[in-house]
């Protein structure tokens, strides 16, 4: 029986690539001269510092530009509330989102009972399997969940057929 999973990934080799180019160009930039404006990439994680909310906005901005360059889609970071951190600067942390949260993933469900196709969609962990007898059904899926409004992107793996 044909199936498919519904996952969002983000590949850290890529965050960490363009994380690697924002620190590259703030340290090229003009107007970084003898600013205290810095990006760290942690685990599930991105720090930016700055030295008043413009620079920070800033070093934000290089970082989004930076991920549309190499293939990520920004809507994968959640942005934490800018705080004030040690010397006067401003510090703000990023999240990055990994995997389809619960609700999510009963939206999705939802959507695909909610239109009668001949599939079935199980919440299987931080991920949705869909399974059905025809693969024309699951590629149908595949458009439905394309075309939702989500707050990550999604991506299909496990195609079996």
């Amino acid at each position: 029986m044909p199936s498919f999973d519904i996952v969002s990934e983000t590949d850290m080799q890529e965050m960490s690539n363009a994380v690697n180019q924002v620190i590259k160009e703030i340290t090229t930039r003009y107007d970084f001269k003898g600013s205290k404006a810095s990006i760290e990439l942690g685990d599930q994680s991105i720090t930016a510092i700055g030295d008043d909310i413009n620079k920070l906005n800033t070093v934000t901005e290089i970082l989004r530009a930076k991920l549309v360059r190499r293939n990520l889609e920004p809507k994968c970071l959640e942005y934490g509330d800018p705080q004030d951190a040690s010397g006067s600067t401003k510090r703000q942390v990023i999240t990055i989102k990994q995997g389809v949260s619960t609700e999510l993933a009963k939206k999705i469900v939802k959507k695909i009972k909610d239109e009668k196709m001949k599939v079935q969609a199980a919440i299987q962990g931080d991920q949705v399997r869909v399974t059905g007898k025809k693969r024309d059904d699951l590629q149908a899926v595949m458009a439905l969940v394309r075309g939702m409004d989500t707050d990550r992107p999604l991506s299909f793996t496990n195609f079996r057929d």
